[in-house]
């Protein structure tokens, strides 16, 4: 059983840190979300030097995304990447990029989920009635990613390869544990993005609760899937520098800044893991992995735990049925794709 702990914490970012995996992706399509700053910026980088047939980068802004194809081509040579537009505040951003990855993706032989946000202060809710953290987290990756599985799945028969989904989490996972309304609820996301639930308190933990909530979706839809020719994984990059923090301010930005001296990981070296959550050889094709430090690790107590076991069902039928009235193309993947 795991248990982690400010030791482990501390021994894991003073380790050194595993070298970066690489592959000939000649012909493959890899696609990036989050792929203009931080750890997604280097690991696109990454895979750019390998040369893949299609390397797509979903991005927020058009400005900073553009920027960062010129970037790549500057740093790598490579003068294929490609500039697609997905802002996962908005479901409708997210279906609009899924169609058009059906109509013109062609193949898609890696799909990194890594774009998301920490949430702030008091709650925020998205056009579409959700607490930020919650949509751009969870429940905009798992419907990238349901849309998408076809895609993964037709590469898998048609090319006789074993395509990656890759949903970015961390260890901090590890100190997330709902509370019994949570997981004894019906509608366990529901609760957590209530208006009355989401105090100030609620709301620290909130990143913490949603990398949770990605590690459950990981192991649900691995163990939903009717066909294992798609590998489904979640990745712990580690504490590295990273925008991703960028909003904190005042006493919590001054720790911080005091934390990474000490500990961080640079950017690079966190990204590291995200393409070997995407390229890593395991002793066996291993899906529903948690992977850290270029390895399968095992999640916390919590999920592996029977509450874990029964939130985590929970949470899968109820993503399933939010995301089915958003999108009806959802409903025909779970038909075909997933089991009941």
């Amino acid at each position: 059983m795991v248990r982690a702990t400010l030791l482990d914490f501390v021994y894991a970012q003073l380790s050194s840190v595993p070298p970066l995996v690489t592959k000939d992706l000649t012909g493959k399509t890899v696609v990036v979300i989050g792929a203009n700053t931080g750890l997604g910026f280097e690991a696109t980088k990454h895979f750019a030097r390998m040369n893949p047939g299609r390397l797509i980068l979903g991005c927020r802004n058009q400005v900073r995304g553009g920027q960062a194809i010129s970037n790549i081509k500057r740093e790598t040579g490579y003068e294929r990447a490609e500039l697609w537009l997905i802002d996962f505040l908005e479901f409708s951003s997210v279906q609009e990029f899924a169609n058009k990855f059906e109509k013109d993706g062609g193949r898609l032989d890696y799909l990194v989920l890594n774009a998301g946000i920490i949430p702030l202060g008091e709650r925020k809710e998205t056009k579409d009635g959700w607490e930020h953290g919650l949509q751009v987290n969870c429940l905009s990756p798992s419907l990238l990613a349901l849309r998408l599985l076809p895609c993964m799945a037709q590469t898998a028969s048609k090319h006789s390869t074993t395509p990656r989904l890759v949903l970015v989490s961390s260890g901090l996972h590890y100190w997330a544990m709902f509370e019994d309304k949570v997981v004894n609820s019906d509608a366990p996301l529901h609760v957590l993005s209530d208006e009355k639930y989401c105090t100030r308190k609620i709301m620290k933990h909130r990143y913490h609760d949603s990398k949770l909530i990605n590690i459950f979706f990981i192991r649900a839809l691995s163990t939903h899937l009717k066909n294992r020719s798609v590998t489904v994984n979640t990745v712990n990059p580690g504490y590295c520098y990273s925008e991703l923090r960028r909003g904190l301010a005042g006493i919590n930005a001054m720790i911080d800044g005091i934390r990474e001296r000490l500990f961080a990981y640079t950017t690079e070296q966190g990204s590291r893991q995200l393409v070997w959550g995407a390229l890593g050889e395991y002793d066996h094709e291993l899906s529903g992995a948690y992977i850290s430090r270029s390895a399968v690790a095992e999640p916390s107590d919590f999920v592996i735990g029977d509450k874990g076991k029964k939130v985590q069902e929970r949470l899968w039928r109820e993503t399933l049925g939010i995301l089915g009235k958003i999108d009806p193309k959802v409903v025909e993947v779970t038909e075909k794709y997933l089991i009941h």
